[in-house]
């Protein structure tokens, strides 16, 4: 089921210039962190204190058609806000190019959050130094279509 709603746009120009430029043009432009060539997917989700719709543009992992989320928030000492937003519901829409599907998202620990984490170290390498910056376990939530 998509998330529906209203929508509050982020309060960074850049990724709500990135959102808007990725959605209009069906993931043709606007589909790499900035210009580094690695892709990204878009997540909509709903946002837990507000109830309004969330966007995020995050590093596309993707394995056998599920995807991680990497809570890295950069190696910052707290996990970004959207954190809390698929914490307190777990539906989102990933869009991976021109159409946006419906996942559920669970949070992973242990060896499964370590193999999905791997894998989210290989698509962006940066992960890997964001975690030894930070005291915190950078959270990993793996997304699975539903229906």
């Amino acid at each position: 089921m998509p998330i529906d709603g209203d929508y509050e746009p982020s309060t960074l120009d850049w990724v709500r210039d990135q959102i808007t430029e990725y959605e209009a043009s069906g993931g043709r432009r606007a589909n790499t962190l900035r210009d580094t060539g690695i892709p990204v997917i878009v997540v909509s989700m709903r946002g837990h204190s507000s109830g309004k719709v969330r966007k995020v543009a995050l590093m596309r992992v993707e394995h056998e058609g599920v995807y991680a989320l990497v809570a890295s928030y950069a190696g910052r000492p707290a996990n970004p806000g959207w954190y809390s937003n698929l914490i307190a519901d777990p539906n989102i829409t990933i869009q991976d190019g021109h159409e946006p599907r419906d996942y559920v998202t669970r949070e992973v620990t242990g060896g499964e959050r370590q193999v999905w984490f791997d894998r989210g170290v290989a698509v962006f390498p940066t992960y890997a130094e964001y975690q030894v910056k930070t005291e915190r376990v950078i959270p990993v939530f793996v997304a699975e279509r539903t229906g």
